[in-house]
């Protein structure tokens, strides 16, 4: 089974547990309802539909309500550390939490009590409190954007927000700042780097770049690297391994990016639903023919 653990940017929205459908231009669990258009909804709208080629079983969400205050998302944590014992998972997804060092600690103590203990892929909140514990050598895969990989790589910041000015997240410099995650021991064994030109890692070592195709009006949307997260938490489900499942995640992403024709207007909804047409065309295409440009070493 396959999990992924997030809040809904709606205070009241109730904590919730089931698993995730698509719904015309939504997502369901339970009796609830939820537009996609960016966040936690994305990443459960893409991995959906990347299921669906896959042959995969509908993730299980775990979603509450949160809108920065922290009280939904401590109410998940908890529920958490009652509950991940007794379940099983091949892959647990962490993405939008308030960040919390102790109940982070708390919900990994939590997973190594599980029977079997899961891949664990970790984005947003949950990655920040992963490296603010000082335990992201216990992840499998992260996937930050630049301003978070610079995160990452400074070794004092307690939060993005305070990530030092001279630690620039610029393209040139992402070699130099996934040494440095590495070197401060900031890292998970893999890394999905979000950007320009996606960056597969694994162990500090660059396996892949992947920039092709490209489509500037993508840049403008918001969501595209949380489906991003989506799409390689269900390849990793799929039993593909990890620098394979990011590989073909990234090239993924951007051509469902591409066939969605993206304008100014263009809504992430409209993205995920080419999630299906571009796995299928990657997947025929095998490496490197859609995406000349790809790089693996």
């Amino acid at each position: 089974m396959f999990a992924v653990v997030g809040t809904i940017a709606h205070e009241n929205f109730p904590l919730t547990r089931g698993e995730v459908r698509i719904q015309g231009e939504n997502i369901g669990i339970q009796d609830q309802v939820i537009p996609v258009h960016r966040g936690t909804p994305a990443l459960l709208a893409a991995a959906v539909k990347a299921g669906e080629v896959l042959g995969l079983i509908n993730p299980t969400g775990f979603l509450v309500g949160d809108i920065g205050r922290g009280k939904g998302s401590r109410t998940l944590y908890e529920f958490l550390v009652n509950i991940l014992p007794a379940l099983d998972f091949r892959v647990l997804t962490f993405h939008y939490l308030q960040p919390d060092v102790d109940w982070h600690n708390r919900v990994l103590f939590a997973v190594e009590e599980m029977s079997e203990r899961p891949l664990l892929v970790a984005d947003a909140g949950f990655m920040y409190a992963a490296k603010m514990s000082g335990q992201a050598e216990e992840y499998d895969l992260f996937t930050p954007d630049l301003g978070e990989l610079a995160f990452l790589a400074d070794e004092e910041a307690p939060h993005p927000f305070y990530t030092r000015g001279f630690i620039l997240h610029e393209d040139q410099r992402v070699p130099e700042l996934i040494a440095r995650a590495y070197q401060h021991k900031n890292a998970a064994r893999h890394l999905l780097v979000k950007g320009q030109k996606d960056v597969v890692v694994h162990q500090g070592k660059i396996k892949a770049v992947i920039d092709r195709p490209m489509e500037e009006a993508l840049e403008a949307i918001g969501g595209t690297g949380d489906t991003l997260t989506g799409i390689v938490s269900a390849l990793i489900y799929s039993g593909m391994d990890m620098v394979s499942a990011a590989v073909l995640a990234a090239r993924v992403n951007r051509l469902a990016g591409h066939y969605a024709k993206p304008t100014p207007a263009t809504q992430i909804i409209d993205i995920i639903h080419q999630i299906p047409r571009a796995l299928e065309e990657a997947l025929k295409s095998q490496l490197g023919t859609l995406c000349p440009k790809l790089q693996i070493t």
